[in-house]
């Protein structure tokens, strides 16, 4: 079977060899091509019988009108408002400001209506006890602010509430007891004593009290088995009972 096909080829004219296969094309660059491309219809044949069909060139178009965007549209209606997240972490703190401008001086303000009480009483003449309670009366005015402490009597009348420092010396009498009390309202708060000896002394007694309005504070004397007194005499003031007020209630 393969010695007639080996005829045939042996048959052929010598000038027909070049012509057999497909006609050979120019080498072109799939990813790079020649540079400067060869002109469409360049390629000459290698054979002048050899004819080259040219390929017709195609040129692209893209039609503009297809990618125009369209018109815009309506707005649309708008949705519901989502739920509310929840709050973040506090963020850190932002740089300090600037320094502002002084401001304007303002108005004076109203003077500052300041309370004041106080008294401070003596008496000249001694005392013995007669009852078994009694004020002692004092007979020597020293500061007495509105008139708030009535001698006969004894007493301080508080005007202005507040804490109030109140004080009591008196000179005991030889071979006497002196025994007193200062007293707020009825109550004993303080008790000024020294046992009878032959020598007399000075004997203070002192301390803050909180009056409130109407109070009164006062000293008393009241007689037990031994003679109770006080010392005194004309020349000399031996005996004191001071008081002013250290701070009204409205500042407490």
């Amino acid at each position: 079977m393969a010695a007639p096909g080996l005829l045939l080829l042996l048959a052929l004219p010598a000038g027909a060899w070049p012509r057999l296969g497909p006609p050979h094309r120019p080498c072109v660059h799939c990813c790079h091509p020649a540079w400067p491309p060869a002109a469409p219809g360049s390629y000459t044949p290698e054979g002048e019988g050899e004819k080259w069909v040219q390929l017709p060139h195609v040129r692209p178009t893209i039609d503009i009108s297809i990618l125009k965007a369209g018109e815009k549209g309506e707005t649309g209606v708008r949705g519901r408002s989502g739920r509310s997240g929840k709050e973040g972490p506090p963020g850190s703190p932002g740089l300090r400001g600037h320094k502002g401008q002084k401001g304007q001086v303002g108005l004076p303000g109203t003077p500052c209506q300041r309370a004041y009480a106080a008294f401070s009483v003596g008496r000249r003449e001694g005392l013995h006890s007669t009852d078994a309670f009694q004020a002692v009366p004092f007979d020597t005015e020293l500061v007495n602010l509105d008139g708030a402490f009535d001698l006969a009597s004894g007493r301080f009348l508080c005007i202005v509430p507040g804490v109030y420092f109140l004080s009591l010396t008196v000179h005991t009498w030889n071979y006497k007891e002196t025994y007193l009390h200062i007293m707020c309202n009825q109550q004993a708060t303080a008790v000024l004593y020294a046992q009878p000896s032959e020598r007399s002394v000075m004997q203070t007694q002192s301390l803050l009290l909180p009056l409130a309005a109407g109070d009164t504070a006062w000293v008393r004397m009241f007689k037990r088995d031994q003679d109770n007194a006080i010392y005194g005499e004309h020349g000399d003031l031996y005996i004191t009972f001071s008081g002013h007020l250290v701070k009204p209630a409205a500042e407490l």
